[in-house]
């Protein structure tokens, strides 16, 4: 996937759409805010999520960081190799590594995501 072709959520997770299913990860911005990682805590699949609601974490050497689903639905996939090689995230943040994927229940979380233009402003904004 492309990061100009996602949606963003102000919290740095990144969304992107295919037939009712959302793949969800975590934005280039944040990880390199984040640094060193060390460790990551996924849901399992089955697990339903609500808007803004959080479904794990990801841990650095300097803080802990909780993950938010910006959409409601059901995990349907998740990316299980991805906490055994967190330096994938550094590598490909918007390919091998996508965190988890979501068929949403509805796609009203969508309408409050930012566009990557937008995204890229509030980085620049919060520097």
């Amino acid at each position: 996937m492309k990061p100009e072709d996602l949606l963003y959520a102000e919290s740095h997770e990144w969304v992107g759409v295919e037939d009712q299913v959302a793949t969800l990860g975590i934005s280039a911005f944040a990880i390199e805010q984040l640094n060193d990682l060390v460790y990551m805590d996924l849901p399992e699949v089955g697990k339903q999520v609500e808007a803004g609601e959080e479904f794990g974490e990801v841990e650095s050497v300097k803080a802990v960081s909780p993950l938010y689903s910006p959409i409601s639905g059901e995990v349907v996939a998740v990316n299980g190799e991805l906490p055994d090689n967190l330096d994938w995230l550094n590598e490909d943040p918007y390919g091998k590594g996508w965190v988890i994927k979501i068929r949403m229940s509805d796609e009203t979380g969508l309408s409050n995501l930012l566009d990557y233009a937008a995204y890229q402003k509030q980085c620049a904004e919060s520097g």
